[in-house]
């Protein structure tokens, strides 16, 4: 690190579980984030802020009036920009010291399996099972850690799935692909602004944490946040032995 890279991250380095180590691992750190939205939003700027050598942005979708309610990456000004675009200028003007890679299109098959491969860490900031599922057999084939967000009225979920963990869950064990489950989405449900930051930047949060090597993570653990009530809730998660992704 150069001098004002010590300066700009210095109060991660005074952390003893961070240090000079742990700033450079995030430094070098290549962040693959799958959406960015509601979830993407806040986690791609604690990523960028906190100096994730390369930032990888995928979405297909452009930005709409009624998504600033609560997607801070974007403003008025890029209402029908590529959200990929509309963030990585945000992100450039938070810490140009980060390389941003905006992937305009639904990451799928190969240029999905590619993706992954190549990245320390996946988040999934999506809003679709279909999205969620793939991400996850991808990351359990390159055996890459997932960091899972979910946020819907005022409910959010985390959890982390990280296959390198011998007998860990994987995001197919807790939704198996073709159960009959209800998908909400903000369009139809809505949902209450702070929550997708609040799940955004617990993802970002176990991101980091990953990349440095610290702590406790979420793996084996979904965490569950009432917003109206304002509990959270901590539920462990056991592998599937009948997984048709992760078993065997």
């Amino acid at each position: 690190m150069n001098d004002d890279q010590l300066l700009r991250y210095s109060r991660h380095i005074l952390l003893p579980e961070i240090d000079v180590a742990g700033q450079e691992a995030i430094l070098s750190a290549r962040v693959l984030v799958v959406g960015a939205g509601g979830l993407g939003s806040p986690a791609a700027m604690y990523l960028a802020a906190a100096g994730v050598g390369t930032l990888v942005l995928a979405d297909g979708d452009t930005v709409d009036l009624t998504n600033l309610q609560r997607q801070i990456l974007h403003s008025e000004q890029g209402v029908g920009r590529p959200k990929v675009e509309s963030g990585r200028d945000t992100l450039a003007r938070l810490n140009p010291q980060v390389r941003v890679e905006a992937l305009a299109v639904r990451l799928e098959d190969g240029a999905l399996d590619e993706q992954v491969a190549a990245a320390d860490v996946v988040l999934d900031c999506s809003d679709n099972f279909a999205t969620r599922h793939a991400v996850n057999r991808a990351c359990v084939r390159y055996r890459k850690p997932l960091v899972s967000g979910a946020a819907i009225r005022f409910d959010g979920q985390v959890a982390v799935f990280d296959r390198r963990r011998a007998g860990g869950p994987c995001y197919n064990c807790l939704f198996p692909e073709g159960l009959e489950v209800e998908e909400v989405r903000c369009a139809v449900m809505g949902v209450f602004a702070p929550i997708v930051g609040m799940i955004g930047t617990t993802q970002a949060a176990e991101a980091l944490k990953l990349i440095i090597g610290c702590g406790t993570s979420l793996d084996g653990r979904l965490l569950l946040l009432d917003g109206l009530g304002m509990e959270w809730r901590s539920v462990s998660l056991g592998r599937d032995p009948g997984c048709a992704v992760c078993a065997g």
